[in-house]
């Protein structure tokens, strides 16, 4: 096997990789699911037993996020559009993954709605014989408002960082050595060692940020739900998160079998 070869087959090993640990965090997330639902429908007076689920979720979300934090030392590059996930899924990326913003909206969201239905039910709460979850904004103190919205700014606050960061990483191209390597190259994407040892250097630099937006996303989610939120406001939240998650991917994967991509 020439070196060509041995690289290809190098490359569709690693892509392997990185498409089980998706697939394998995509499994978890349903059997944490299945647990969140039994749990918010027979257990939502266990305040002690719901912390603990909520708990266990953060965690696999950690181990999730630790293994593939590893797998991008490697190829990090991927991670910005993967080609395990589904273009429609692709499209609401930043940064690899959600914004860690979005399990904040998602509280003024869901409590939005909620408070929409009660209203029109006259302050009832609505339709007694529904079974969908829903974070009671009434139950939502002022404390914890204040200390949601907090969180939310100081979150806005670390994404556009991090998004500038990735900007001027973007824009940089234009100014780094590989624009002078282009230049006086003999043919347009010749190889060359300096040209090998620039792109590493991007790539760890893209495996850093994208370490950094994960570790947003771990701490926002961690902070709302084991630091502001009841125990069974947190599980409430992550049932609708990890809905919304695992919707999106089966939308994504309908979309691309009717344009033909799979």
């Amino acid at each position: 096997m020439d070196s060509q070869s041995t690289a290809t087959a190098t490359a569709t090993a690693m892509q392997d990789r990185f498409g089980c640990c998706f697939r394998n965090w995509m499994a978890q997330q349903h059997r944490d699911l299945d647990e969140l639902l039994r749990a918010v429908s027979t257990d939502s007076g266990d305040a002690e037993k719901l912390k603990c689920l909520a708990g266990k979720n953060i965690q696999h979300f950690r181990d999730y996020l630790e293994a593939r934090s590893q797998l991008a030392q490697h190829d990090a590059p991927s991670f910005f559009c993967p080609s395990w996930r589904t273009s429609f899924e692709n499209s609401f990326l930043w940064i690899g993954g959600c914004r860690p913003t979005m399990a904040i909206r998602l509280v003024y969201s869901i409590s939005g709605s909620d408070l929409e239905a009660r209203l029109a039910g006259g302050g009832t709460g609505g339709d007694d014989n529904s079974n969908s979850s829903s974070i009671n904004l009434g139950e939502v103190s002022a404390s914890q408002l204040r200390s949601i919205n907090e969180l939310h700014i100081k979150t806005v606050r670390m994404e556009e960082k991090l998004s500038s960061r990735m900007a001027s990483m973007q824009e940089e191209i234009a100014d780094d050595p590989l624009a002078l390597i282009a230049k006086w190259s003999g043919r347009a994407g010749e190889e060359s060692e300096s040209v090998e040892r620039v792109m590493k250097g991007h790539e760890l630099s893209l495996a850093r940020v994208l370490t950094e937006a994960d570790e947003l996303r771990l701490e926002t989610l961690r902070e709302l739900v084991e630091g502001i939120l009841t125990p069974l406001q947190a599980v409430e939240l992550l049932v609708e998160m990890t809905k919304l998650h695992l919707s999106i991917h089966e939308w994504g994967k309908r979309r691309d079998s009717v344009l033909g991509k799979v």
